[in-house]
């Protein structure tokens, strides 16, 4: 992986979790919050659980090691949790903005906070935060879907096309 290619890789994440926020914003709060049965109980909690997961990993990518997830009680409604994840997303995107190959190839250490301390590759790290947001944009799609809303189509080749579309207009 490049530089570029991360860069890359990271702006279709964003691109992908407004577009998930966007079918959410379609949901009543009681239907956003409400409970499940899935991974993490409900559509906010899967998306507040992408992006604290995105928070905990940028955290390690600058060598911290945080013991718990952020929590997001406050976040009852699409534009509470927006607004905080917007926060997040610009951190991690400047920060992706100044990989150099020598980052990527850099061997990070942390500690999990259930299965004990590993290393590796950062950007192997890098490229595990974009699937498991593609893993639970998934799982929102899922529960959008039984809730009679329509999901947006999430998937890196709509990005592509959309990229192309918009340099050719």
């Amino acid at each position: 992986m490049t530089p570029e290619d991360m860069r890359a890789l990271y702006d279709y994440n964003a691109w992908a979790n407004h577009r998930s926020l966007d079918a959410a914003a379609g949901l009543t709060n009681e239907q956003f919050t409400k409970q499940t049965g899935s991974s993490f109980g409900s559509v906010r909690d899967t998306l507040a659980h992408i992006c604290g997961a995105e928070w905990i990993w940028l955290e390690r990518f600058q060598g911290r090691s945080p013991a718990s997830l952020p929590d997001s009680p406050e976040c009852t409604e699409v534009a509470s949790l927006r607004a905080k994840w917007a926060e997040q997303e610009a951190r991690l995107l400047t920060f992706v903005g100044t990989l150099t190959q020598d980052d990527l190839n850099r061997v990070m250490e942390y500690k999990t906070m259930k299965f004990g301390v590993y290393s590796n590759p950062m950007w192997q790290s890098m490229q595990h935060v974009v699937n498991h947001g593609t893993y639970h944009r998934g799982q929102v799609t899922t529960l959008l879907r039984q809730m009679g809303a329509q999901p947006i189509l999430t998937d890196l080749m709509h990005y592509y096309r959309e990229r192309q579309k918009a340099a050719n207009a």
